[in-house]
């Protein structure tokens, strides 16, 4: 497999929890999937992993090449957990089309947080 892009972004945690307080579902539901809110929701602390999971959109936008948009939307990305605990990437819709298009085999994700940030990166790997 060759290397189709890699990204990485960093994000305060206090932004995503300003702005899920002050947008609330609206916010949620346009960045985050009904999956992801399940399973921030029941975390001890919510906003960190909005938080990580954010980073992990604008990671994989940015490893695309596309930025978010026409080609990659926000719910075209879903981070969901393993059952070894290691984060993944499902696509869908023009996500999906878009690295189907481009020969985007697989996408790599690691997530990072700590109180007052949270980081990840995506390396897209195509055949």
């Amino acid at each position: 497999m060759k290397i189709f892009g890699i990204g990485i972004d960093v994000v305060e945690v206090e932004r995503i929890g300003s702005s899920m307080a002050e947008f609330g579902e609206r916010f949620a539901t346009r960045i985050f999937t009904e999956s992801e809110r399940a399973y921030c929701e029941a975390q001890r602390r919510p906003e960190i992993h909005y938080a990580a999971r954010f980073a992990a959109k604008e990671a994989i936008a940015k490893a695309f090449g596309t930025g978010i948009g026409k080609e990659l939307g926000w719910l075209d990305m879903e981070i969901i957990r393993k059952e070894s605990g290691e984060p993944a990437l499902v696509l869908t819709g023009s996500g999906k089309a878009y690295a189907e298009a481009m020969g985007i085999a697989e996408v790599k994700i690691s997530l990072s947080h700590a109180h007052h940030y949270a980081a990840a990166n995506a390396v897209a790997l195509g055949i």
